[in-house]
This record gives structure tokens, C-alpha cells and sequence, in this order.
């Protein structure tokens, strides 16, 4: 028997044997395989069709992970004592710069938003450049789209938080709007407000261009709902909250979230691990509204490594919620603290046919429903829209709570201030969002970004009992640029 039940909240034990060979299935079945298998160039000098710049926008968008750096530097983690060491695991937990170059590091995604950053300006100077540039309308929108992305989590990962009150002091990132056309080319930093003005201009304008029709598969693309989800959760950061809610409400046709939720408590609660690896990333899942591919070791690493999801941790972000009722998420563990649930698996690409050697992927949602409804709900607290925060966060509930009942799990804002011992009700309301997202994304990175809007402190312990705390103002909250963009006149973070 594959599966061991061990607790009451459905916690269960598959060998670290059984997970290698479920991803194996889920790889062979999931649909991803000849999409990871293409190699495209984003040095192409033929781009004479609107298909061919199409394909180059393939590469536009950054092809790394920041899912381990980040879940590792936030508070969903805790020190295991035993497990895989990891570089930028285990330099992250430590709030110390990571002494690694490879995959899922900082330097690794600066390079792949960079990389993905010159596609997309070299797809808009085909655009511009064509004969004909009313046919390319389509390709320059995901181009504006994918350079406004990659430049959009640059400056959230390796900045200061946007701040009104300081954005247009704060060091932000270089802001590229053209191939580059000579060796060692010089960039300024500019401000987290330039960053953030440019990229509102790109994302706007990219916008009012996409169009569904132009992609086979469009969830590899900026399609329509994945740029309205872009969109929401640009002006989430930038605190613009009626903006939010406008993108929310047309991200989907007739404003249909609900249909295009992860179905956690129906079609998935029946599936087994391999399932649930096959269609958590999937193009086929209607929740996932942008989906890249990483060279990752996350797929392989998750819940194995030293500095992981432990007991303590994942009681607290799926034990008790505002509901009164359990999370239906599957928490699975190879070992004694070796806990996770199944999502992101790793797919193994080789060099070639024959070859032994080759690169871990893992297929990553960049944008889902679940976050343009957090997004909206986050938003209606600020603008005291309380009857739309309920309305949003009792959806989500009935498609994450066992068992669920309208009734006895319904959330109101009494239920929310006597569950946190608060008064305050967009405190209590701002609290349970961010604990749903917390539970929704555990082990996915992003928890990291509202620990930052949030300016949340961190507090981590070790087994030789220490205590490493990253307040508030801390500079280590700003990942350190790589070392080699300093050639480039990039100054590095303070720390």
C-alpha cells in the first residue's frame, strides 16, 4: 500500500522511491513535454512573420524560479535539523546573501528577467520595423506585457517595497527598452517610481493589444486574464484599489470566478498524488492563467530540504482558519518533518534522445484565479467594501473547506474579529486574507511578496538555538544584485 494515513487531518507518507516515479507519470501524462522539449532563440535574426515573433516571445518570459529563495526567507519555514542542503535554501533562511550562481538563486532569476526582457524588446523591434505593422498588433501586446512582468518582479524582489512616500528616493532597477546593441553597455537603477511608472505604461499599452486568438495554447502566453491578473496585482502593490477591483471583475467573461477555481474540495479531493502533480501546473487547469517553465530543483527538493515546511509550520498555516472548519489540502511527508503538498513537480528534460544528463524543470503558475479574487478582496477592505470581502472569501472557502457547508462554515465579520481577538475589522479581514493566501500558496514563493508589502517582520530559529530576525527596514529584505552587474555601473544592495 502506497499511502499511509497517520492523523485525523490527512497528512499522509509515500516513499521518496514512489514520489520519483508519480512524477515520472504525471510528466509522461501532463502535457508538458513537448513544450519544455523546444529550445527556442532568442538571438533569431528571422522574424519576418508575425508566427516567427510569436516564437520568440516563447523566451520573453524569465525562465527561473524565485520559489525557493523566497519560501525560504519567509515565515512558512523552519529549521528542521535534518535534510538536504541547499545553497539558496539554507543561505535564505539565514537572511544571509546566496553563495549560489545556478538555478532557483538570485543571480539565476536577475539573468532570466534580463534575458526575457531583451526577447521581448527585440520582438517589439520586428514589430516596428515590419512592413505590414498592423499585423503584428498582437505580438507587440505580449511583448509590452511580458517586458512590464519581468521588470515588475525585478524591482519586487531586488528593491525596496513600492512606497508613495519613498519610492521616488528608493533604488529600483534598470529599466530596458531597447536590444542591447554593444558590450558592457552601462544602465542606471533608477527609482522603484520610474520602475513602477514604466511599467504601468507597458502594461496598459500591451493591454489593449493581446488577443486570445493569436496562441495554440494561450495559458504559455500574456493572454487576456493573465494580464488582467497582472494588472490586479500591480495596482495591489501600488495600493491604486479601485483599479484592482475594475481588472478583478473583468479578468473572466460575466465576472465568473467561481468556475474557474482550483475545484479543491470536489474534483481534486478524489485524486491521487500523481494526479494532483499532473494537473496542479497543467495548461488543461482553468485556475492557472499563466504557466512558465524554470530549471528548477524545486520539483525534487520540496519538503526534503533542511529548512522546509515542518510540523510546527504546517499546523499553524493549515491547522485552524476563520471557518471553523479544515483545510481539504493533502499534506503529504516523506519522512518524520519531511511535509508538503503535491504541486510542482520536477520534469526531467534531456540534452538529447540518448543522453543521461539534462535539466530539472518545473512548470510554475505566474498568475491564478485564486489571486485575482485575494486581490479583489484585498482591495474591497481598503475601499470598505465589506459585503464584497465576504462574498469573495466565502467562495474561496467553499472550495477549500472539507466537507463544506454554506451555513456552518460561513465567515462574517464578527466570526473574523472573534477569531483573532481583534476589533478592528479591516484588520480581521486583511488578517484572514493573507492567512487564505498563506494556506493557498504554501510552498509556491509567494507569501514572500505580502511579508513585504506588509513590512512584516521574520523571525527564524535554529536547532543550535539562535534567533535571526529580519525587521522591518532591513536591507537583506532586498535580494543582493549579482555581483557581475556592477561592470555594468548597477550598484549593488546596501547591507
Amino acid at each position: 500500500m502506497l499511502i499511509q494515513y497517520i492523523t485525523s487531518t490527512n497528512k499522509r507518507k509515500i516513499r521518496p522511491i514512489i514520489i520519483g516515479a508519480l512524477a515520472l507519470i504525471a510528466f509522461i501524462s501532463g502535457g508538458c513535454k513537448k513544450y519544455l522539449e523546444q529550445v527556442p532563440d532568442s538571438t533569431w535574426t528571422d522574424l519576418s512573420t508575425p508566427a516567427k515573433v510569436s516564437k520568440l516571445l516563447g523566451t520573453a518570459y524569465p525562465q527561473a524560479s524565485y520559489i525557493t529563495m523566497c519560501e525560504a526567507m519567509s515565515d512558512n519555514v523552519g529549521d528542521k535539523g535534518v535534510g538536504e542542503y541547499y545553497r539558496p535554501n539554507q543561505d535564505a533562511y539565514s537572511f544571509n546573501d546566496i553563495q549560489w550562481v545556478e538555478e532557483d538563486s538570485p543571480e539565476a532569476y536577475w539573468k532570466a528577467c534580463y534575458a526575457a526582457i531583451a526577447a521581448a524588446n527585440q520582438a517589439l523591434q520586428a514589430c516596428a520595423k515590419a512592413a505590414d505593422p498592423a499585423a503584428y498588433v498582437h505580438q507587440r501586446g505580449e511583448a509590452l506585457l511580458a517586458r512590464a512582468y519581468a521588470h515588475f518582479m525585478l524591482v519586487n524582489i531586488f528593491a525596496k517595497t513600492y512606497d508613495a512616500a519613498t519610492a521616488a528616493n528608493d533604488q529600483g532597477i534598470p529599466y530596458v527598452t531597447e536590444p542591447e546593441t554593444v558590450v558592457m553597455k552601462q544602465y542606471e537603477r533608477k527609482t522603484v517610481a520610474y520602475v513602477y511608472d514604466m511599467v504601468e505604461k507597458d502594461m496598459l499599452a500591451g493591454l489593449t493589444l493581446i488577443s486570445d486568438d493569436a496562441y495554440s495554447v494561450p495559458r504559455y502566453h500574456f493572454n487576456r486574464s493573465a494580464a488582467f491578473a497582472f494588472a490586479t496585482r500591480f495596482y495591489l502593490f501600488k495600493k491604486d484599489y479601485d483599479k484592482v477591483v475594475a481588472y478583478a471583475d473583468n479578468t473572466f467573461a460575466n465576472n465568473d470566478v467561481s468556475t474557474n477555481m482550483r475545484q479543491w474540495n470536489t474534483l481534486y479531493s478524489s485524486m491521487s498524488p500523481a494526479q494532483l502533480f499532473d494537473i496542479y501546473a497543467n495548461a488543461n487547469e482553468k485556475a492557472n492563467l499563466l504557466i512558465v517553465e524554470a530549471p528548477s530543483l524545486w520539483g525534487r527538493n520540496v519538503g526534503r530540504l533542511r529548512y522546509d515546511l515542518d510540523y510546527a509550520h504546517e499546523s499553524q498555516i493549515l491547522g485552524r482558519n476563520v471557518t471553523g472548519g479544515s483545510w481539504v489540502y493533502p499534506v503529504y511527508y516523506y519522512g518524520s518533518q519531511d511535509y508538503f503538498v503535491p504541486k510542482l513537480t520536477e520534469y526531467f528534460v534531456k540534452n538529447s534522445v540518448n543522453a543521461t544528463i539534462g535539466q530539472p524543470y518545473v512548470m510554475t503558475p505566474l498568475f491564478t484565479t485564486e489571486e485575482v479574487l485575494f486581490n479583489r478582496a484585498e482591495a474591497n477592505v481598503y475601499l470598505n467594501n465589506t459585503s464584497a470581502v465576504l462574498k469573495d472569501l466565502n467562495l474561496f472557502a467553499s472550495k477549500r473547506i472539507r466537507n463544506y457547508n454554506a451555513s456552518q462554515h460561513n465567515i462574517s465579520l464578527s466570526g473574523m474579529q472573534a477569531f483573532y481577538g481583534i476589533s478592528d475589522a479591516k484588520n480581521a479581514c486583511i488578517r484572514t486574507i493573507l492567512d487564505f493566501k498563506r494556506a493557498e500558496y504554501v510552498q509556491e514563493g509567494l507569501r514572500w511578496f505580502d511579508l513585504q508589502r506588509y513590512k512584516m517582520p521574520v523571525v527564524h530559529n535554529t536547532r543550535e538555538g539562535k534567533t535571526l530576525e529580519l525587521k522591518a527596514e532591513d536591507n537583506r529584505r532586498m535580494f543582493q544584485i549579482p555581483a557581475s552587474s556592477v561592470t555594468s555601473g548597477i550598484p549593488l544592495n546596501p547591507r
